[in-house]
């Protein structure tokens, strides 16, 4: 069994310098994407984030009944308009925007919305595979008579009303995707939780009729539960609204209010690139991601037992430049996506077995529709668990 110490990769480290007493052999766990990389920016800035809310203030239900999505706070719908231009990547303008309690309370509330009590049947709801895990976990908990679950995007052949849930860039390969289906009595969902410029390039400013974002993967404050949608038609939004109204009467207000000032940090800076002092959380935290990724290929190339995906070369209108590009390709580049996307070699059957069998827990592929031959791996946890990681996988030897 490949078994790891507490000695720190020198390659790998980004400057955390945090040093955790870790048992001589733990269990690491990379099956979730907690971003706890994120935590050496946020120290870097002290107080600079911190929100005082005093005992008599947030009282009330409501931040401005006046809008579709009652308890949205201004603030918030600010500073999320305001990062969206700075960043360039989804227009704002003519969209109502809808605050919940992470993207996957907004989901809930879009099928919720998009569906009708009148309808003859449910609705079929379709990703194409490898697709989110928790899509089929949350349809499967909800057994909603509104939707089901259908499965494959690319196996959906039915003549008959459906959603499509088109998570781009991909949870978990990292690629850009766009819709599978392409027919008539189709709604388009867009789940865009990644798509922010420390995990791809940014080519367009979309304006998709609904997109998907979170602060956890946007700035890595999970904990703080809070995403939002940017819908195009109202009455969904109201609709929206309504959900989540009745399931939980709105969105707490402190954690609105402690995400709207960090991403108004993030938009203000976002501009500064090449700053000494690394204030551009998009670059900073993209340069953190890279060095991980140089690394986990060039393990992975030594070891020749796994296949780490290639990606398109494009350009990032961010940046204004192609950037980490390859140097053994013309055409490629690489990515610095959230998660790694790993294909053991074909004679293992079971990736997921295989890496558990060294005490590193992984997602199956088995989980997004896909081959178990693959497993998903969380690039972005603090650095001693990446360390270790790396250090086992270049000590697991050929069957």
């Amino acid at each position: 069994m490949g078994g790891a110490d507490n000695r720190r990769s020198p390659a790998a480290n980004n400057g955390n310098n945090t040093t955790r007493n870790l048992p001589l052999d733990p269990v690491i766990n990379l099956d979730h994407g907690d971003p706890t990389m994120y935590e050496t920016f946020w120290k870097k800035l002290g107080d600079e984030c911190t929100v005082v809310i005093k005992g008599y203030e947030s009282l009330s239900y409501f931040s401005n009944p006046k809008n579709p999505c009652w308890f949205l706070e201004p603030k918030l719908e600010d500073s999320i308009k305001c990062l969206h231009d700075a960043v360039g990547n989804a227009v704002t303008e003519g969209y109502s925007i809808v605050v919940g309690t992470g993207s996957s309370q907004l989901l809930q509330a879009v099928l919720y919305a998009v569906t009708s009590h009148d309808q003859p049947s449910q609705i079929n709801v379709v990703a194409a595979a490898p697709y989110y895990s928790s899509y089929l976990e949350i349809l499967d908990l909800v057994r909603s008579g509104l939707y089901k679950w259908a499965g494959d995007a690319h196996e959906f052949n039915k003549n008959e009303p459906y959603i499509e849930l088109v998570t781009s860039p991909n949870n978990p390969s990292g690629v850009i995707r766009g819709p599978v289906v392409n027919r008539d009595g189709g709604v388009l969902v867009h789940d865009l939780a990644y798509y922010w410029p420390q995990y791809t390039p940014i080519t367009s400013k979309l304006d998709f009729d609904i997109m998907l974002f979170t602060a956890s993967k946007c700035t890595g404050h999970a904990g703080s539960r809070i995403g939002w949608a940017l819908v195009k038609d109202k009455e969904v939004a109201k609709k929206m609204t309504k959900f989540m109204e009745v399931s939980t009467i709105g969105v707490a207000k402190e954690p609105q209010l402690r995400i709207a000032k960090i991403l108004q940090v993030v938009a203000d800076r976002c501009k500064r690139f090449g700053s000494p002092e690394g204030d551009n959380f998009f670059e900073f935290s993209k340069n953190m991601l890279a060095k991980r990724w140089e690394v986990l290929r060039e393990t992975a190339k030594k070891s020749e037992m796994f296949i780490l995906p290639k990606y398109p070369l494009q350009h990032c209108n961010y940046y204004g430049e192609i950037t980490h590009i390859n140097p053994g390709t013309e055409n490629y580049l690489i990515m610095v996506t959230a998660f790694a996307w790993i294909k053991c070699k074909d004679e293992i059957e079971d990736c997921e077995k295989l890496f558990r069998s060294h005490n590193i827990l992984t997602r199956s592929g088995r989980r997004f529709g896909s081959d178990p031959g693959f497993v998903r791996v969380s690039m972005v946890g603090r650095d001693e668990e990446f360390n270790m990681f790396i250090d086992r996988l270049s000590k697991i030897q050929d069957l």
